[in-house]
C-alpha cells in the first residue's frame, strides 16, 4: 500500500471552479511525444495519438481560493485509451498538494502573471529572471458556447504509485483565439512552439467541476 501525503488543509472533490481560460487545440507527433525527455515515464511509448491540449487558466473562484494554472495534455495514452495532464503549473502550493491527493495531478507551483487589457492577454509563468513559459494571446469575435460534451475530458493520472481515473465537466462561452507570441523554456517545459494550434478558444466565464475520480487503484 502507498502512502499519499493528505494535505495540511484537505479540500476534497467535488471541486466547483469558475473563471476564464485559453484552449489551444493540437495533434502532436506521434515520434515527438513518446521520445520527448520530458513526458513521465509511465507515459513513455504509449502515446496512441487524438487531439492535445494547451490550457491556460485563471481561477476567480476556488475551493482553495483564486489561482492561476498552464497545463499540457499531449493526447490519449495506451492502454487505458484516455488523455493524460503531462505538465502543470499553479501559483498555489494549496491546489498542487490537494491535486496531488485528490486526482494525481501532478502539479508544481511557480509564480504566474496574467494581464488583460481588451482582446489580448498577456500570461507569464515561472521566476521573473528565468521564465518557464510566456505568451500573448489575443481573441475575438462573436461568442458561442464550449463544453465538455464536445471535448470530453476523461483522464488517467499516475501519481505516488496510485492510478486515477477522473471525467471533468464544464461548459462555458468562447471567442476565437490566436497566438501573437510564445516563447517557452525547453529545458524545463515541452516546447510547443514549434507546432501551429488547430484551433484557438477564449473562453469566459466558464465554470468546471472535478469530481471526485471514478477510480484509484494501488499500482504494484
Amino acid at each position: 500500500m502507498s502512502v499519499l501525503q493528505k494535505p495540511e488543509t484537505h479540500f476534497p472533490p467535488p471541486w466547483q471552479l469558475k473563471g476564464e481560460g485559453i484552449i489551444l487545440l493540437y495533434r502532436f507527433p506521434k515520434k515527438w511525444i513518446n521520445d520527448h525527455p520530458l513526458i513521465p515515464q509511465y507515459l513513455k511509448g504509449e502515446f496512441k495519438g487524438g487531439f492535445g491540449y494547451l490550457m491556460l487558466v485563471n481561477y476567480y473562484d476556488s475551493p482553495v481560493g483564486p489561482y492561476k494554472e498552464l497545463l499540457l495534455i499531449p493526447g490519449k495514452f495506451k492502454p487505458e485509451n484516455r488523455q493524460s495532464i503531462s505538465h502543470i503549473i499553479v501559483n498555489s502550493e494549496s491546489s498542487t498538494q490537494n491535486g496531488r491527493y485528490n486526482w494525481g495531478i501532478p502539479k508544481i507551483t511557480l509564480p504566474i502573471i496574467w494581464e488583460s487589457e481588451k482582446g489580448l492577454d498577456t500570461i507569464g509563468v515561472g521566476e521573473e529572471d528565468e521564465p518557464l513559459f510566456f505568451c500573448k494571446i489575443s481573441h475575438k469575435g462573436i461568442a458561442f458556447p464550449v463544453s465538455t460534451k464536445i471535448l470530453p475530458l476523461k483522464l488517467h493520472q499516475q501519481w505516488n504509485r496510485r492510478s486515477f481515473h477522473t471525467e471533468p465537466r464544464g461548459s462555458g462561452w468562447g471567442k476565437l483565439a490566436k497566438i501573437e507570441s510564445l516563447k517557452i523554456n525547453a529545458k524545463r517545459f515541452p516546447d510547443i512552439s514549434q507546432f501551429k494550434p488547430l484551433f484557438g478558444v477564449k473562453v469566459s466565464p466558464f465554470s468546471i467541476e472535478f469530481p471526485a475520480p471514478s477510480s484509484i487503484t494501488e499500482l504494484q
